[in-house]
């Protein structure tokens, strides 16, 4: 068997299952049951099995070294190789971490906090921090955003445990030395690059912080040392603050997201219509409360979950999925089916370089159809938040990835603790007095994309980069062909840093962060 033969005998195996995997994977999210997540387990265990085959993987392994081969089919290889390596492990090691993996993003789906005995949805959380003076009510609000973590972080220690198990025995140090390890990215210069992210953003944004502190500590009239957890808009600090930014939620409130998102496409020369018709993007009991975009079988069906109400927030993520949208629908056709996808951070910058229009005063006027006069009130404030959106998601990213390499390195640890230790060195948030809980537990990230923070960051990079190099995206079809031959066509054909310096024109670095938070 030649090599292209193996990799088309791969793609026809691979390609139906994964098909089936995506749409029960969906499916689990939209409806929130044991029925669904049982078909999501069993769906995701047949890829698993397919992708253990021992035979192939050695035959993978074998055709890699041959000489002479086609480009496209040495990179259809590799890729081949980065899926299948994961999986060479004992069976019911797989079907456990599969099951235990599946069951807690399943009640992360249906869990609900509760204020005053009230049960309440990540929504009427995030509105109480964003809204409320009453520091009683938003501490409770705060208190439980973090529920599901207790109720979870057993479960999460034993899924940790399991992945490590699996990476050892196939030779890797830990869970998150081997998703790097088949994701093109070299722990050693991850590293060196969140140490060079954090000396660009250190300074800015501790001064940042303090100008923050001191409007939180005049709003709920405490001292500046008093100020805590529950004091800012989300439950993480991931998010920049409306005091450091602009409050855009009475200009969009009688917005309608779906529109104003077709719309933004529309004008760049990306047609959307196809994807929202086939999204889901109303909130309700059951469904999981966050957002996010799936190809499902790399074929044109991509989806979009959403939680939408009317507020900036969520026009905000509307922008940033279909950002994925658009790229995952504007991978080459012609492209083989293994080539037909693209790194994570690659479509992370898309997304985050999309995402970004809500805080633009040509998005604003031109398309959301905001008064020119306001808009050209509020554009100092929109330039504020766009920075401080930056600065503080990068320090967010930062301790993210720390706390991710700690807990799989020792997932046993005081990882409760050792969370807020690095919260308070990176995003300068006191902990809460006396508080021991595993508030770590209620990101779900850990759970369900783990070891992935780190491509936010790239994405970040990337969307700086994507602005310098193309342009403003508003109106402007010439940038969205750009972005349609540059970045989405080639799919997975090239490593995810040649394409972004090919598409560019320069190779990628922190210090396009530093020239963003500069400008």
């Amino acid at each position: 068997m030649t090599a292209a033969d193996l990799v088309a005998a791969c793609s026809a195996t691979l390609q139906p299952l994964e098909a089936a995997a995506n749409a029960a994977w969906w499916d689990a999210n939209v409806d929130a049951r044991d029925e669904t997540q049982r078909r999501r387990a069993d769906a995701e265990l047949a890829l698993s099995d397919a992708l253990a085959d021992p035979a192939t993987f050695g035959a993978i392994r074998a055709a890699r070294s041959e000489h002479r081969l086609d480009p496209l089919v040495a990179r259809e290889l590799d890729l081949l190789e980065q899926s299948f390596a994961p999986n060479q492990v004992d069976a019911d090691l797989r079907r456990e971490i599969v099951e235990l993996q599946g069951d807690i993003e399943s009640r992360f789906a249906r869990h609900r906090g509760t204020i005053d005995g009230e049960s309440v949805d990540d929504n009427e959380l995030l509105e109480v921090l964003r809204t409320s003076d009453d520091t009683a009510r938003r501490t409770a609000a705060w208190v439980a955003s973090k529920s599901v973590g207790e109720e979870i972080a057993g479960d999460m220690r034993k899924l940790v445990r399991l992945r490590n198990r699996a990476a050892r025995s196939l030779g890797y140090r830990d869970h998150f030395a081997l998703t790097l390890a088949t994701t093109d990215f070299d722990e050693g210069l991850l590293f060196a690059t969140l140490a060079e992210v954090d000396q660009i953003t250190s300074t800015p944004f501790r001064t940042l912080k303090a100008e923050l502190d001191e409007q939180l500590a005049h709003r709920f009239r405490v001292p500046v040392d008093a100020l805590r957890p529950w004091h800012y808009d989300d439950p993480f600090f991931q998010d920049a603050p409306s005091a450091i930014g602009v409050d855009l939620d009475p200009h969009l409130r009688e917005a309608d997201l779906e529109e104003l998102t077709v719309r933004t496409f529309e004008a760049m020369g990306l047609d959307i219509r196809n994807v929202v018709a086939r999204s889901d993007l109303v909130p309700r009991a059951g469904k999981v409360q966050h957002a996010f975009c799936i190809d499902v079988d790399r074929g044109g069906d991509v989806r979009v979950l959403s939680n939408n109400t009317a507020s900036a927030r969520w026009a905000e993520t509307m922008l940033h999925e279909f950002g994925h949208a658009a790229y995952f629908d504007g991978v080459g056709r012609d492209l083989p089916w293994l080539l037909r996808t693209m790194h994570f951070c690659l479509t992370e910058g898309v997304a985050m370089r999309c995402g970004r229009l809500v805080n633009d005063p040509e998005w604003l006027r031109r398309v959301a159809d905001v008064p020119a006069t306001t808009v050209a009130d509020l554009a100092p404030q929109l330039r504020a938040a766009s920075r401080a959106q930056l600065l503080v998601f990068a320090r967010w990213v930062l301790v993210m990835t720390h706390f991710e390499r700690g807990l799989y390195a020792q997932p046993d640890g005081d990882h409760d603790d050792r969370w807020w230790d690095l919260v308070e060195r990176f995003q300068l948030v006191q902990r809460p007095d006396g508080r021991h809980a595993p508030d770590w537990a209620a990101k779900i990230h850990i759970a369900a994309a783990p070891v992935y923070y780190h491509n936010y960051l790239f994405g970040e990079m990337i969307a700086s980069q994507l602005a310098a190099s193309l342009g403003g995206l508003v109106e402007n079809d010439r940038a969205g062909r750009a972005l349609g031959t540059r970045v989405f066509a080639p799919g997975a054909t090239q490593r995810w840093d040649h394409l972004i310096e090919q598409a560019t024109g320069s190779a990628l670095t922190p210090a396009v962060l530093a020239r963003e938070l500069a400008s």
